[in-house]
């Protein structure tokens, strides 16, 4: 649009040169027919010039109207760039707009990290929550037991050994298990508030440490098993020589 501009100036420039030469011969010729008597010319030559003055002038005039669309024509091709320019402008923000309203509401779907049950909730419907906030307590699918043993019960304890598992909630409930790893520190020591034995006045108490048990195989899931439930596991330990 903005190469054929020039181009089509130049043709309407032209244009107009060529009608108002022809407007110009067309009124001197209706003049001459004009001077002339009746006798040294017909009546019908006098129409007939009559009639190209008036196609010429028609002509001139149709060809300025276009020589004056051709010399605003860069405005209106600035105009329309212009114009053009501001609506890719616009798209590209709505866009970006779109982008983040799918990307606001993705985040209003917050997804468990892993498969469970949810065993706390602590908002509803319609609440507002602050980054951060726990939501929920979650209980994983998977379960384990983590039973606090007598320091003096670990002197042959070590990962691998079988573990036979009772649970207090199902007496006729039969699970096995093995020992999966053996905390390095009393659950005393990693407790919010350690005990601290001062000198001179200590009194020797036997700790206890937590001992993971993995299970051999997964429960029902129609059972009800979850964190803080009473269990009773027997370590199966290698036989001594």
């Amino acid at each position: 649009m903005g190469i054929t501009a020039p181009a089509s100036l130049d043709a309407a420039q032209a244009q107009e040169v060529l009608s108002q030469a022809a407007w110009d011969k067309a009124t001197q010729d209706l003049h001459r027919q004009q001077r002339l008597s009746n006798e040294a010319r017909s009546q019908e030559q006098l129409e007939q010039a009559l009639a190209a003055e008036k196609t010429t002038h028609a002509s001139l005039q149709d060809a300025q109207a276009k020589l004056r669309s051709a010399k605003t024509a860069p405005t209106a091709i600035a105009q329309a760039q212009a114009t053009r320019d501001q609506g890719a402008a616009q798209v590209k923000q709505a866009e970006a707009d779109l982008a983040q309203a799918e990307l606001d509401l993705a985040n209003t779907k917050v997804l468990a990290p892993r498969d469970g049950h949810i065993a706390k909730r602590g908002v509803a419907r319609g609440n507002y929550v602050q980054p951060g906030q726990a939501l929920t307590a979650l209980v994983g699918a998977n379960i384990w037991v983590i039973a606090h043993f007598k320091e003096t019960q670990l002197r042959t304890m070590h990962p691998g050994l079988p573990v036979a598992i009772h649970v207090d909630a199902y007496p006729q409930l039969k699970m096995t298990g093995k020992v999966e790893s053996i905390q390095s520190g009393t659950g005393a020591f990693f407790s919010a508030f350690p005990p601290e034995n001062a000198t001179g006045n200590f009194v020797k108490v036997v700790q206890r440490v937590p001992v993971k048990i993995l299970l051999d195989t997964p429960p029902d899931p129609a059972l009800v098993l979850g964190p803080g439930m009473s269990v009773v596991p027997t370590v199966f330990m290698d036989r001594q020589d």
